[in-house]
């Protein structure tokens, strides 16, 4: 019998971000698609109209700024959520003057 796995990530709930931070997590759900699209491509994935696991299409394979509205807002949720988790975790986030 296989164990079912029970994700328990680190509740954030009570973590409200500062303002100067919301900027930040644009920057970062910006640059985690990029990771994720060029991880992709260098596994042979293209753009395709539908995803297509055999023939390795996605439809999400284009510009961050083309993505659709919801498609934004995962990478920029998983954003929040990191910033979250290392506010959480006592770090300061400073931007260099």
């Amino acid at each position: 019998m296989k164990n079912e796995y029970k994700p328990l990530p680190l509740d954030t709930d009570s973590i409200t971000l500062p303002d100067e931070l919301m900027e930040l997590a644009e920057d970062l759900a910006r640059n985690v698609h990029e990771i994720w699209a060029k991880t992709r491509m260098e596994q042979g994935w293209k753009w395709g109209e539908q995803r297509d696991d055999k023939n390795k299409l996605h439809p999400c394979l284009i510009e961050y700024d083309q993505l659709s509205e919801e498609e934004k807002l995962y990478d920029f949720n998983t954003a929040i959520g990191t910033l979250k988790m290392i506010c959480m975790l006592g770090y300061k986030i400073e931007k260099k003057k």
